[in-house]
């Protein structure tokens, strides 16, 4: 059996340029790109999810691998990757900006831990939304709709030099004004009840001067804090599935030139 250069190009470029896309997308995404998910395990995962939807995507074209037109399509192939797990990334974000507005406003912001997503420090009612989203994140098969729109993405944006247009990419800068409208829907119902308790215990400060604001304000406002959040916790869903809606739609949209 001889097997002559052309072919091992063609094999070669079957199979390595759309691992570089869906690694790279593995990578930079939440979830599978934390740093509490090992390195061999997240190859594996590409490794498996390019097995499998190699055979039904479209034929790359017939480049060396190793020329400079081949380094070119490489190099889109990673850009693509990151842009879509950077894509997603911004939704789980939200929901840590607004686990920050919140607990700045119950007065939890001091109380912080590293973020084995970021390794970042952010508050711990953040690591709490995070955990909550995560998990209805999977439940809702959200990394198998990943899947499938990075399956789609092949056929929107085939492997070839051509990759994110200049659209493409300024949709996605537009579109990270979402984490911040997105944390304030999450934020803004807490956010509204600390605030009308705060301006009751403004007005009992007035009318009781000798009384230690600090003293009784503080537990109460933690502990009302945690009973809003208790209470709004079920209209999370709503906003996750919009985010993680909106999401997809702008990785489909790459394509668009």
């Amino acid at each position: 059996m001889t097997v002559t250069s052309g072919q091992l190009a063609d094999w070669i470029g079957a199979f390595f340029w759309p691992l570089m896309r869906i690694g790279m997308m593995f990578t930079v995404a939440p979830i599978f790109g934390g740093r509490l998910v090992p390195v061999r395990a997240r190859l594996m995962v590409a490794l498996a999810v390019t097995w499998v939807v190699v055979p039904s995507l479209p034929p790359p074209p017939a480049v060396d691998p190793i020329s400079v037109q081949g380094l070119l399509i490489s190099v889109q192939q990673l850009l693509i990757g990151a842009a879509m797990g950077f894509a997603l990334q911004l939704v789980f974000a939200a929901l840590v900006v607004g686990g920050q507005v919140v607990a700045m406003s119950m007065g939890l912001g001091f109380a912080s831990m590293v973020d084995p997503q970021n390794g970042v420090q952010v508050p711990v009612l953040s690591q709490y939304y995070v955990a909550v989203a995560t998990l209805l994140f999977l439940a809702m098969n959200g990394h198998l709709a990943l899947i499938g729109v990075l399956m789609d993405g092949f056929h929107a944006m085939p492997v070839g030099a051509s990759g994110i247009g200049a659209a493409g990419y300024w949709n996605l800068v537009a579109w990270a004004g979402h984490m911040f409208s997105g944390a304030v829907l999450i934020a803004l119902p807490a956010v509204s009840a600390l605030l009308m308790v705060n301006i009751a215990f403004g007005v009992i400060t007035r009318a009781a001067p000798q009384l230690n604001i600090f003293a009784v304000g503080f537990p109460v406002t933690m502990l009302i804090g945690f009973v809003v959040i208790l209470v709004t916790l079920p209209s999370m869903l709503p906003q996750l599935s919009h985010l993680v809606t909106s999401s997809f739609a702008l990785m489909g949209g790459f394509g668009a030139h």
